[in-house]
């Protein structure tokens, strides 16, 4: 079974993918931006992280998951030196025990203006 999230509930979003989807007990989220709630880039370097985590988060509980069921996120970022700040993040996010797999990736752009996009996929359970 397969359940699909939409990011705006009138199925009116332009994207032509679901941020988030549960299939086989995990789930994967698209990539979420260091953008607001109303679609403008965060700036700021811990500001565009906590940004972009946040959104990850939103779309994530739209099919049922918490930071906790996480196993892998990939951050894409457009300043490689984001690396310090995206560990710290880590830390705080899981401060102890098993933590998640993470790829850390630069890119020359991304949509918005943002300056962090980040995925993850999550262990829903069997």
């Amino acid at each position: 079974m397969t359940d699909t999230a939409t990011a705006d509930p009138t199925g009116e979003d332009p994207h032509p993918y679901s941020p988030a989807i549960a299939a086989g007990g995990f789930a994967f989220v698209s990539g979420a931006l260091s953008i607001d709630t109303e679609g403008v880039a965060v700036p700021g370097r811990r500001e565009a992280l906590d940004a972009a985590i946040d959104r990850m988060t939103e779309r994530l509980a739209t099919v049922g998951g918490r930071l906790e069921h996480v196993v892998k996120l990939t951050y894409w970022v457009t300043d490689v030196t984001l690396r310090e700040e995206a560990n710290r993040q880590f830390e705080r996010l899981y401060p102890e025990g098993v933590r998640p797999a993470r790829s850390f990736v630069e890119v020359s752009g991304l949509p918005y203006g943002a300056t962090v996009e980040i995925d993850c996929v999550a262990h829903l359970g069997d």
